[in-house]
């Protein structure tokens, strides 16, 4: 193919998207559809999700059912991700999409960006395709290092947050970044309902009726490290609030079952987190992406996180920033709880949500920062905004 062919406007476009996470998979069939309204004939394959396959990708991996947790779980999987790997990386060198797009998952797509540069240089023949990556790896929290083969490796950089353009911006000005503003706003429809004091959770609240939400994770090694705490903190809080009703939140029924295995006693729910969200008066959540949905629906949360001993080491001596939980890092102070590794106990989680249930005037002063971070995070169209900084990649 002469490398004229790649920049044809006559000839439909084609995408590969990667994406190997829950929240990656959803964000990746967004952008998608977004490109798809711009360029009705372009055509999408990869690895993903349900979501994916939802919105027409043609997923030749289902690679949510590799989803990792920290070193150690990597150690254990290394030779199934290496496969997927290369099965994807002989999938890209047969059907030269005209764009690969990497959807969080920072380790993999960066090893399988690098991969596919790596062929381009190896093997010139007219396939050069542009490489983007959709959500910065968190470098900026842990090996900031990294930012220089992402550079080397990327074309375009979409970031979600808006401190990250101008951190990269110091550091490797030569990359492309762009600040298309969070998805997750303009993703709901439930604004009425939002730092409200007449949502349907925080009238429970006040009238001594919680409604308590715990989201342990999506990865079998989560539920593992972090149920044991929650459903024990649960108790505590029952005891203490014999009204106090709770639910869980678990993306598929396999994770229900592990769940109850691990002692799991109470409502479980497979899906339909923004729903259950606007019903909760409280949320004892893992850190991660998922707090970013309670900070956006004005919901009180205590915040944890748990790895392994292997990870945690490892964790400890790279990592710079003092919070895992990101509406403390863009508030610049804490707003929800965290505890971490060896603080997560029942104890430390019971006592820091009762503290949320039983004082009103912390809850208020907390649902004024998390308004805050949530105005920092741009306007709905981050999908939207997204393929228009894609599609700027062709002449």
């Amino acid at each position: 193919m002469a490398e004229f062919d790649l920049f044809d406007p006559l000839k439909p476009k084609t995408f590969m998207l990667i994406a190997g996470e829950a929240s990656g998979d959803q964000l990746a069939a967004e952008l998608v559809a977004s490109l798809r309204a711009r360029l009705p004939e372009a055509k999408f394959f990869g690895a993903g999700g349900t979501k994916m396959t939802g919105a027409g990708v043609d997923v030749a991996v289902d690679l949510t059912k590799h989803a990792v947790t920290g070193i150690s779980d990597v150690l254990k999987k290394i030779l199934e991700i290496w496969r997927v790997k290369r099965q994807l990386l002989a999938l890209a060198i047969e059907r030269r999409p005209d764009v690969i797009i990497g959807v969080d998952y920072g380790e993999f797509n960066a090893r399988f960006t690098h991969a596919v540069k790596q062929h381009v240089r190896k093997h010139p023949s007219g396939w050069s395709p542009k490489i983007v990556k959709f959500i910065s790896p968190q470098v900026w929290a842990s090996r900031p290092g990294r930012a220089y083969q992402l550079a080397a490796d990327n074309d375009l950089l979409l970031s979600i947050f808006p401190f990250e353009k101008e951190w990269y911006a110091k550091r490797v000005p030569q990359l492309r970044v762009e600040f298309v503003g969070h998805p997750m706003v303009g993703r709901f429809t439930s604004d009425d309902l939002r730092f409200t004091s007449g949502s349907a959770g925080e009238v429970s609240a006040l009238k001594g009726e919680p409604k308590i939400l715990l989201l342990p994770g999506s990865r079998r090694g989560e539920l593992k490290h972090h149920l044991t705490a929650m459903v024990g903190a649960l108790k505590i809080i029952q005891a203490a609030i014999p009204s106090a009703k709770a639910k869980m939140i678990l993306p598929s029924e396999s994770l229900v079952q592990l769940a109850k295995s691990l002692g799991a006693n109470l409502d479980i729910q497979i899906g339909n987190l923004p729903q259950a969200l606007t019903e909760t008066s409280l949320a004892i959540t893992k850190t991660g992406t998922v707090t970013m949905e309670c900070a956006f629906f004005g919901v009180p949360a205590v915040t944890c996180y748990k790895g392994s001993w292997l990870d945690y080491q490892i964790a400890k001596r790279l990592v710079t920033v003092t919070t895992f939980t990101m509406p403390n890092l863009l508030a610049g102070k804490t707003v929800y709880p965290e505890f971490l590794q060896y603080d997560l106990t029942a104890e430390n989680l019971a006592k820091a949500a009762l503290d949320l249930l039983q004082n009103e005037s912390r809850r208020a002063e907390m649902k004024a920062e998390l308004g805050r971070v949530v105005a920092s995070l741009g306007e709905p169209g981050a999908a939207g905004r997204a393929a228009e900084a894609i599609l700027s990649l062709f002449p």
